[in-house]
């Protein structure tokens, strides 16, 4: 069964074009429907690029159906993924996921598919992912880890189902567990932070309170051992990605059966993928600092502001 393909697409025509182009040449890309939720300007400043992408996406092609849902007010990244990976899964039952700046190769779309057909009676997974880390050592063919990513992805509606939006609720049950080390992935992440800072309101993170919600529930994510996407996002223009290219990816051209392996998280790839987060450590705590020092001033600023003070 072939899965719909949603995608998230905002005020970036350059990357949507990009992204829909390379889409649409996937090797079954003419048997996919595809929706598109386009979310709203937040304001004049925003909206002849949002009126672009929307052009962009009602000239999209190669595609067996397309659907424009556009927001009439902004809800935000987070809002507007939740809601519509919420629509979708409900109407098929799975749901392929894609943002504005996530280029696909042409065999994304047949090992997503693969993957799903699967792993779809198996409780214990809770997504594919088409994204894989470019760590300096090999990976297997194809893993399972407890991680999961948000470049180009995919899941069922009974995970989806589990989502649990309160980042504070996933927060405490972990701490209370005295597992922060291992959803760090075993001390070399800060995702507890990144859970710490949406608790305080510092981000808007959808894809650290899914990882939370599986890791919790003890499902795993299968990923490839070459990646099939690559984030093109990295350029300042996106709501999370910045700038910078510790993740950056090549999209491997060589076809890899999904072939079915036993549900357990691979060692080798969560020791691989640890060092690969060790190796970029100390420009993630930099880079976090100025973050958290940038927002905490924004913040005061704000507040400062509301108070007739500034």
């Amino acid at each position: 069964m072939q899965a719909p393909v949603v995608l998230f697409v905002f005020a970036r025509p350059e990357h949507t074009k990009r992204t829909l182009d390379a889409l649409s040449k996937n090797l079954t890309a003419d048997k996919t429907d595809l929706y598109v939720y386009a979310d709203a300007a937040r304001g004049a400043a925003d909206q002849c690029r949002v009126s672009s992408v929307r052009e962009v996406v009602g000239s999209a092609k190669g595609f067996r159906s397309v659907t424009l849902v556009q927001r009439e007010t902004n809800y935000g990244l987070a809002r507007n993924i939740i809601g519509g990976v919420t629509d979708v899964c409900s109407k098929h039952g799975r749901v392929i996921v894609l943002e504005d700046d996530i280029v696909t190769g042409k065999y994304f779309l047949r090992h997503m598919n693969d993957a799903l057909d699967i792993y779809q009676d198996h409780d214990n997974v809770a997504s594919i992912s088409g994204y894989s880390f470019p760590t300096s050592r090999d990976l297997p063919e194809t893993f399972f880890s407890r991680l999961c990513t948000s470049w180009g992805w995919a899941t069922w509606q009974r995970a989806w189902d589990d989502f649990e939006e309160d980042g504070r609720v996933l927060l405490n049950s972990i701490r209370a567990l005295g597992k922060t080390d291992d959803f760090d992935h075993y001390g070399t992440y800060p995702f507890t932070r990144m859970l710490e800072d949406w608790s305080e309101g510092r981000n808007d993170s959808w894809a650290v309170r899914w990882y939370a919600t599986n890791f919790l529930n003890e499902r795993l994510t299968l990923f490839p051992g070459k990646t099939l996407v690559e984030n093109i996002g990295y350029d300042g223009s996106g709501t999370h990605c910045g700038r910078g290219k510790d993740f950056a990816t090549t999209i491997t051209n060589q076809w890899q059966p999904c072939i079915e392996i036993d549900i357990k998280e691979s060692k080798l790839a969560a020791h691989v993928i640890a060092e690969f987060f060790k190796e970029r450590r100390s420009r993630f705590s930099a880079r976090g600092l100025l973050r958290r020092v940038r927002d905490r001033l924004r913040m005061s600023a704000k507040s400062m502001i509301d108070k007739g003070e500034g």
